[in-house]
């Protein structure tokens, strides 16, 4: 069964962290998964973090190419944490995974940690009033 895990939450609720565990158990199982975020976009080629919100809907759909791109290889497991506030965000990925023959796992993680890209306290606030489950 191919799979793709739609991972949301406020910055810093664990979204990365739960992808990359996943991505370790796939590993060790030697199961193919990959895992994409838009904010990989902001990366330079040093591995530097350079956050730009103009550039955020061209972040967001270089995300959902490289999803299509996986899954017309047939990746058993892809993994996709972003935010996904608005239920409407979903969508282009379901789209995909309906395309492809995906099963959509949507899970939400709602713990509090320090968020790694520092990311203001009041901004992660509105990220939380707008949060459609």
């Amino acid at each position: 069964m191919k799979t793709l895990y739609l991972i949301r939450g406020t910055s810093g609720s664990g979204k990365s962290t739960l992808a990359y565990q996943l991505i370790d158990g796939f590993t060790a199982r030697e199961i193919t998964a990959e895992e994409f975020c838009a904010d990989d976009y902001f990366y330079d080629n040093a591995g530097r973090y350079n956050f730009d919100a103009t550039k955020l809907s061209f972040a967001h759909k270089w995300c959902q190419n490289q999803v299509a791109s996986t899954m017309v290889d047939d990746v058993a497991n892809i993994i996709v944490h972003n935010t996904f506030t608005r239920q409407w965000e979903l969508q282009p990925y379901r789209a995909l995974a309906a395309q492809y023959g995906y099963t959509v796992f949507e899970i939400i993680c709602n713990n509090k940690f320090q968020n790694v890209h520092n990311v203001p306290a009041d901004v992660v606030n509105k990220q939380r009033e707008r949060f459609e489950h």
